[in-house]
């Protein structure tokens, strides 16, 4: 006997202009292309693959696609969406694929991809991407493709990334992206492609994802230990710090240098590993020996050149770390501010100022000096007593002298 044969659903409607489509036991939403000005409010909440791509779409609200739990794959492709209602996607458990690319974001908030912890591939490149909030992608754990080429950011979440261990292609390229941070990739083992191209990097971190990788690949037939990582168009310094990167295999040479000077335009692959060179710290400017009263504040200075550029940070006289606090300030530009200094901080302050090649030290000597306080205990000498005021006795004797006129002037008694 034979299972019983599934019962295809049943359109109950197809919005105007859009083909419904029922591919047993699966709905289609097919509005490509339509001219709509918004999502249609009729869809039906069966819907398994929903496309809008290609339309004059503003905005994602609320309600556009509450209630649809079976959806897998939406496209809103080349709209022009700027705003997303917070939790416009949250009904949608099952979601496989978002494709936003080609619209006119700005910003991600905190809730606009809240719950979507199905989502395997969400494609936003071709936007205006400036910010990205820092918990945005906290629920898209189980990513493997994140798109976010072409837009304007400064600074990606980072730490989210970290957590998507299902990733295996991330593209970063064409944004302003200057800094990533040292292992941010380590524990994506399956990433296979990195795409950072044109973006504002000195340098890439040095990571097992990138060593473990057997030739770096470009294009064409990816090998089983083969890593394909893009990185040309970047200001790169060739020193020290990426001389890791130099040592591996690469299938081409098309990026250079930018930096520094002597190696500027040279192709990256060219340089010889002898020239990936750094050059230890040397401080330049520090202040000399200050001296302050209790409760006042007091400035300490240090400069320092190297390549690439110091780190400076400061210890205080009894060997502590100084940081920031109430009292204190440790500034980037190697400025120390004691905002309310004491007598414990007499002595020497060391400047350290540190880089991959080395290190060097400078100390700066600060006396304090220890203000007279006056206790409930400390006994005092008496001073003497003044006596009245020469305006008091003036007046008491000016007094006398009226009261005895009057006497004067009265008749004698008989």
């Amino acid at each position: 006997q034979y299972p019983p044969l599934k019962r295809a659903h049943k359109v109950q409607i197809c919005p105007k202009r859009c083909v419904c489509q029922v591919l047993n036991p699966n709905l289609a939403t097919l509005c490509d292309k339509k001219g709509l000005l918004f999502v249609p409010p009729n869809i039906d909440r069966h819907t398994v693959e929903m496309r809008l791509g290609d339309n004059f779409v503003t905005s994602i609200k609320r309600k556009d696609f509450a209630n649809m739990t079976k959806l897998v794959d939406l496209t809103l492709s080349r709209n022009t969406i700027g705003t997303i209602a917070p939790h416009a996607f949250k009904d949608l458990e099952n979601l496989r694929a978002l494709h936003l690319d080609s619209n006119r974001l700005t910003r991600i908030t905190n809730d606009t991809f809240s719950g979507m912890s199905k989502l395997h591939h969400l494609i936003l490149n071709n936007n205006q991407l400036t910010h990205i909030h820092i918990g945005a992608f906290n629920d898209l754990t189980a990513l493997e493709e994140l798109d976010l080429s072409y837009n304007n950011l400064e600074s990606a979440p980072w730490v989210a990334i970290q957590r998507m261990s299902n990733l295996h292609t991330l593209n970063l390229d064409h944004n302003m992206l200057s800094y990533i941070p040292e292992g941010t990739f380590s524990g994506l083992q399956k990433l296979k492609r990195l795409d950072v191209t044109s973006n504002k990097l000195q340098k890439l971190p040095p990571d097992p994802i990138f060593q473990r990788a057997g030739v770096l690949a470009t294009s064409g037939i990816m090998g089983p230990s083969s890593f394909a990582l893009s990185f040309g168009g970047n200001p790169l310094r060739c020193n020290c710090e990426l001389l890791w990167l130099r040592r591996l295999r690469r299938e081409d040479d098309l990026e250079t240098c930018a930096s520094p000077q002597h190696l500027a335009g040279r192709y990256f692959w060219t340089v010889s590993e002898e020239e990936f060179l750094c050059e230890p710290p040397l401080i330049t400017r520090h202040s000399q020996e200050l001296q302050a009263l209790e409760g006042q504040s007091v400035t300490l200075r240090c400069k320092a050149r190297g390549d690439p550029d110091p780190i400076i940070h400061w210890i205080a006289p009894d060997g502590r770390l100084m940081s920031n606090s109430s009292r204190a300030m440790v500034h980037t530009d190697g400025t120390l501010d004691i905002l309310i200094s004491t007598v414990k901080d007499s002595g020497s302050f060391t400047c350290v100022a540190s880089n991959p090649a080395g290190e060097a030290q400078q100390t700066v000597d600060l006396v304090i000096t220890k203000l007279p306080h006056i206790t409930n205990n400390t006994v005092s000498e008496q001073e003497p007593d003044p006596g009245s005021s020469d305006i008091a006795t003036i007046m008491l004797n000016q007094e006398n002298q009226n009261r005895m006129s009057v006497l004067s002037c009265r008749p004698m008694g008989r």
